[in-house]
This record gives structure tokens, sequence and C-alpha cells, in this order.
């Protein structure tokens, strides 16, 4: 663990108590920021309050910097390390965008194989553009009733690592998020079997090092590397994630890749907010996240029992392409009802002032973390119950793939620098994109640079428009037009 063998006090807060420390000092700022502990931004000052703006504060000796920690960040980084059971761990301010592409960037150059699902991030396939690596894709298993991508099969793996052996890495989402999960210990046997690395996108994980009879972590797996979102339900302010290293990765060259795109403005607010969730979650993730688990089965039972929606869970196991299941993830299949996820998504916030995460052609997530309570479920398993009554209809003519197989053509990098040219939407069937066109969230892209637009791809994009997603990626706001090889 960490650097010193001695366990560390998970009561310590460094960056917050040097903050702390800091505001009692009185310290006259002739420094950034330019608002001045909101005293030139009054505004600002009465919307975050005094408490935000007053440590919204720069680098200086004894806060520590974030680009070359050697105090206080550092100690809050070794303290994150033994929570999470990693031999290091980098605090990020850019979000998991940067934790994950960091951890491509740190892996991968120009040239270099990587085996990965398709249905990943797009920060990944970002992370692809910029360091000029070749995916090779291991396509999921859909399954067919909710019309969600699983996980990665073993033998699928194990044959991509089979084909492609001077391949450097194999990377896992774990979960998805839908609360999928790949059967992680046994991809990285198999990726460190042939001397590559394996690393996990775990956005939607960071209970995992936490909670108990959930899926198993990346770090507890074995992996070398993992990206952590501490913002989604560990509790730390938004924008604000970690990143985890095994004993095998070179700490030193990851902190070179980190500083190449991260800012050198790191934020306090972010900081210590990381510090501050982390030691909450190590005095208290355990018995919090039981409570979240509870809570997310009483709501499973309760939606299943209205009838037509579809809350799933663990009997979706088979031990292979669904190797576990996240029990805290609330995902609901709504087509029964006649209604895609997005629209339901629409109803709950236009009507019954609910927020979920998020709506897709076939389903709906409700994000249940560290601040949800009892009361908050039953209102929405009741908006669910009126809205089943409201709006049930005939639900044939709904799509409900949500995952289709790309056919890649050339690399993200080389698609994306290419020459180009902008098409209006239908006359760009049979070329090759040059852009990302997703839903998000989820943020998984229906198209990437270098791949084949096909009939089937356009039909989805049109109809995930005239439902309602919210689609992003592509230069045309509107959708209209995509830009292909020319």
């Amino acid at each position: 663990m960490a650097e010193n063998q001695q366990k560390r006090d998970q009561r310590r807060a460094p960056i917050y108590e040097a903050l702390e420390q800091f505001r009692n000092m009185r310290v006259v700022p002739f420094d950034v920021p330019g608002h001045k502990r909101g005293r030139g931004n009054p505004e600002l000052a009465a919307f975050l309050g005094q408490q935000c703006v007053g440590v919204d504060v720069n680098s200086m000796k004894p806060l520590d910097n974030l680009c070359h920690p050697v105090s206080v960040i550092g100690e809050a980084e070794q303290l994150a390390a033994e929570a999470f059971g990693a031999a290091h761990a980098f605090l990020m301010v850019g979000g998991t965008t940067s934790s994950v592409q960091s951890m491509v960037l740190t892996t991968c150059k120009r040239g270099d194989e990587i085996i990965l699902p398709r249905n990943v991030h797009r920060s990944v396939i970002n992370a692809l553009v910029l360091c000029g690596a070749i995916p090779v894709y291991v396509n999921p298993d859909v399954d067919q009733r909710l019309g969600i991508s699983l996980g990665m099969k073993q033998e699928q793996v194990q044959k991509a690592i089979d084909q492609h052996p001077n391949a450097v890495a194999v990377l896992v989402n774990n979960p998805t998020y839908y609360g999928i999960c790949s059967d992680l210990k046994a991809i990285v046997d198999m990726a460190h079997r042939a001397g590559m690395l394996c690393l996990a996108d775990e956005a939607h994980g960071t209970h995992f090092y936490f909670g108990e009879n959930l899926p198993v972590s990346a770090m507890a797996a074995g992996a070398d590397m993992a990206a952590v979102s501490m913002h989604k339900s560990g509790g730390s302010l938004t924008q604000s994630s970690l990143l985890l290293a095994g004993p095998n990765i070179h700490v030193g060259y990851v902190r070179q890749i980190i500083n190449l795109t991260q800012t050198t403005s790191g934020s306090y607010l972010l900081m210590s907010s990381l510090d501050i969730s982390r030691r909450n979650l190590a005095l208290r993730g355990k018995q919090v996240f039981r409570q979240v688990s509870e809570m997310a089965q009483y709501a499973r039972e309760e939606i299943n029992e209205i009838g037509g929606y579809y809350a799933f869970g663990k009997e979706l196991i088979n031990n292979n392409s669904v190797f576990d299941f996240d029990t805290t993830k609330l995902s609901v299949h709504t087509l029964d009802i006649g209604l895609a996820g997005i629209e339901v998504y629409d109803i709950l916030r236009d009507e019954y002032d609910i927020q979920i995460e998020f709506g897709d052609i076939g389903n709906i997530l409700a994000y249940l973390s560290i601040g949800d309570r009892p009361q908050e479920l039953e209102r929405l398993v009741s908006a669910l119950t009126e809205i089943r009554r409201r709006y049930h209809t005939d639900g044939s003519g709904l799509l409900n793939q949500e995952y289709i197989d790309p056919v890649v053509v050339t690399s993200p990098q080389e698609a994306f620098y290419a020459d180009k040219v902008s098409l209006p939407l239908r006359e760009t069937e049979g070329r090759v994109c040059s852009e990302f066109v997703m839903c998000y969230p989820p943020g998984i892209p229906i198209l990437a640079p270098g791949e084949r637009i096909t009939g089937e791809i356009l039909d989805y994009i049109e109809y995930a428009k005239s439902k309602g997603c919210s689609m992003t990626g592509p230069e045309d706001p509107k959708i209209l037009r995509l830009n292909v090889l020319s």
C-alpha cells in the first residue's frame, strides 16, 4: 500500500486541514485568483458563500502544488491510495475524463493496440485520437429484451488477446452505466499472462471499494490502473476524480502524463472535496453503501410490482457476459408501458420535478448514492405508478436496440485529423465518419471517428433525436449533417 508500511489515520484530511489553517492566517492576497477571496466579485461571493470563495486560492508552499505534490496534497494522495487499496492515487481535477485519458496515455503510444469493449465512454476514444493508438474492439453481447450491451465474455477477450499478441493493454468497464460487470479478475489474469496491462474505467464504481456484497473493485482484482469518479457515488464535488495505480506502474511517468493535459491551477475546492469525501468513505462507507443497496433493492421490488416496468438486477447474472451486477444501480426498462426511456425521463422532470440520471431508447437510470433517502424513492415509485396509469400505450414500433456493432475502417486519430467534407445526414451512408455522435448521458458513442456509417446507425440517430435524446458530438449542433472522410 502507499509508501509507508504503517497504516495512516483515515480520520485525517490534510488538504482540508491546511485550508482551515490558511483561512485563519488572514493572509493579504497579491496573487490569483483575481476575486481576492470574493471581495472583487460580491455577487459570486453571495451566491457561493464566503466559506467557499475564501478557500478558492492559488497553489503556495503551505498548500502544496498538484503538479508536483510534496506535502499536504501528497499526504492526501497517500491516504486515498490506502483507502482504495492502491499502490498510488492521483487527485484529478479534470473529471474522470482526465483520469481515463491519463490512464490510456500512460499505457499507449502511437500505433500500439489496446483491447477494449466498444461501449466505452467517449473519453477513452478521445485518448486514442490524442495518442494514435489502435482500438481492438470486443463487441459486447446485447440483452435482446432490454436492448443494452453487456460485459465482455472471457472467451471474447482471450480471442482478442490471441489474435493481437502485441496489444499493450486490455480496458474494462467496471461497471457499465447500467450496472453490468465483466469477470474483471479473470480478464486481469488473462492480460497479465499475455504481458499486457489491465485498465479499468470505474467511473460508476467508486462504491465497490467500500460496500459489502458488491462487485470486485479494480484494485482488489489486481488491475494495473483505474479511473474512479469520486463525484458520482462518492460524494465529492463535480469534476473531481481519482486515478489509481497498482504496484507495477511507474508513478513518476504517470505524473508526467497527467501534467501534459491537466491544469496547472488545480482547484482547492475540488481537491479538498476529494480529501473530505475519501475520509467520509473510509470511516462510514461500508454502512452507507449497505443502506444504498437496501434502498435500491426495495425500489426494484416496488417498481416491479407496478407492472409494465422491469427494474433489473442480479437475476441477469450468467457468470460470463454478466458476471456480476451492481445492486446500487436502479436501472428500469420502460418499453412495455409503451414509452421510451427518454420519454419517461422527460415526464419525471417536467411533470413530477424528479431528475433522474438518464433515459435512453429503452431504459432509465435512477442513480442512488450516499445522499439519497427513502422518502425520495417513495416519490419516484409513486410517480412511475402514475405515469403508467396516465400514459400506458401499445409499445409496438419502438426501437429497443441500444448497441450497434461498429465497422472500423481506420484509427480514430487518422479519421479525426483527415481531410473531411460535411454532408447531409442521409447522404453519409457508406462513408467513414470523422467525428463523434452520441447521446449524453451516457456518452457512449453511436459513431466514433474511423467508423463506417450504416443505414441502421442513421435510423437510430434519427429515432433518438425524435424521442428527445440529448445528442452531442458533431460540429453541426442540430446533427443534420455529419463530417465524413473526403
